[in-house]
C-alpha cells in the first residue's frame, strides 16, 4: 500500500471517528450526486443511513455478531435452526485443523470475505487460510462503509458445519432465503443462488411465492434468477423466524438456507450493501422505505 493511500485510509478512520454523519453525507453525495435528506429520508437506503447515524446501534454489533448472535437467536426460542458450531478460536494460530471434519466452513465473526469452505480431501492450503484469517482478524471491517457498529464487535474465528446444496437442475449451491422486517412484521423475499465472485442470480418474492421481476434492477452482477427456486417447504417457519428475530428492529434482513425442509438460520443484516442498494428499482427501494418507521433521533 502506498504511503497516500495510507494516509488517506488513516484521515477516513479519524473523521469516521470523530464526524461520522459528514462521512455518510460525502460517501452517499459521491454515491447519488445529490445530498442525503436527513429531515424526510424516503427509500429504505436513506433510512438505513438515518438509523447508523440517529440511532442506537449497539444490539446492532450483538446480532451482526455471527458468533454471539447465536445466543440471541437461542433466546429468541430457535435455537434449532442454528448451524452446528465446531469450533472458536480469538487467535488464527489457535486453530487445530486436524480436529476439525473432512468439510466445514470457517470465517470471522466480525466482517465480510473471510469465509472459507474447507474440504480436506481436496488438499487445502492451511498455511494460506489460516494467513487470511490471521489477516481478517485484524481488520476493523466498520470503517470500510461506514458501518461502526462493526467496530464494537469483538473479533474471533469460529467453524460451522458445512451445508451442502440439494441436487436442484438450476444450482450448485445453496439458495440465500433473504426476508426483509420492519419491527417484527415480514414484508418480501429477495433470493440468491449460484453465488460468486462475478454474479449471482437473484429474484424477488411476496409471502405467497409470486415473483416480482419488476422489483429488480438486473445486471452483469445481479442475474435474473427467472424465478427458478420454488417454494421452500419451510417458508411458514422462516417467516415465524423472522417475525421474532426481528422484533424491536426498524427494519433487518433475515437470512435463512433450506436443507430437505429443514430450515437453518444464515444471519441479520442491518446496511444491506452498507445501505447503498443497488439492485432493487426506485419504486421498490421507496416501497421498502415506507415500511420502516424511524424512531425518535
Amino acid at each position: 500500500m502506498s504511503l497516500i493511500r495510507k494516509i488517506n485510509n488513516w484521515c477516513r478512520r479519524r473523521m469516521l471517528d470523530l464526524c461520522h454523519r459528514r462521512v455518510v453525507e460525502k460517501d452517499w453525495l459521491k454515491w447519488k450526486g445529490y445530498p442525503i435528506d436527513w429531515e424526510n429520508p424516503r427509500d429504505i437506503n436513506e433510512k438505513i443511513q438515518w438509523l447508523m447515524c440517529f440511532s442506537d446501534t449497539s444490539k446492532w454489533s450483538l446480532c451482526s455478531d455471527k458468533y454471539r448472535v447465536r445466543d440471541y437467536v437461542k433466546e429468541k426460542g430457535y435455537g434449532d435452526l442454528l448451524i452446528p458450531l465446531l469450533g472458536v478460536w480469538e487467535n488464527a494460530e489457535e486453530i487445530d485443523f486436524d480436529l476439525l471434519p473432512q468439510k466445514f466452513v470457517i470465517k470471522c465473526n466480525h466482517d465480510s470475505g473471510s469465509f472459507h469452505i474447507v474440504d480436506k480431501s481436496g488438499g487445502f492450503d492451511e498455511k494460506a487460510v489460516r494467513e487470511d484469517l490471521a489477516k481478517h482478524l485484524k481488520t476493523k471491517f466498520g470503517y470500510m462503509n461506514g458501518e461502526m457498529y462493526y467496530n464494537d464487535i469483538k473479533p474471533c474465528v469460529i467453524a460451522e458445519e458445512l451445508l451442502e446444496p440439494e441436487n436442484l437442475p438450476f444450482t450448485s449451491s445453496m439458495i440465500d432465503y433473504k426476508f426483509w422486517c420492519f419491527d417484527g412484521r415480514v414484508y418480501g423475499v429477495w433470493t440468491c443462488y449460484s453465488r460468486t465472485k462475478e454474479g449471482t442470480y437473484v429474484n424477488s418474492y411476496d409471502l405467497d411465492w409470486n415473483v416480482h421481476p419488476e422489483h429488480s434492477v438486473f445486471t452483469d452482477h445481479y442475474r435474473d434468477g427467472r424465478g427458478l427456486v420454488p417454494r421452500p417447504k419451510g417458508l411458514e417457519k422462516m417467516i415465524e423466524a423472522a417475525s421474532a428475530l426481528s422484533k424491536g428492529f426498524p427494519e433487518v434482513r433475515v437470512d435463512f438456507y433450506e436443507i430437505a425442509g429443514k430450515v437453518y438460520f444464515g444471519e441479520l443484516t442491518f446496511a444491506s450493501l452498507a445501505g447503498r442498494m443497488d439492485f432493487f428499482t426506485q419504486d421498490y427501494l421507496e416501497e421498502l422505505g415506507r415500511q420502516c418507521k424511524l424512531p425518535k433521533k
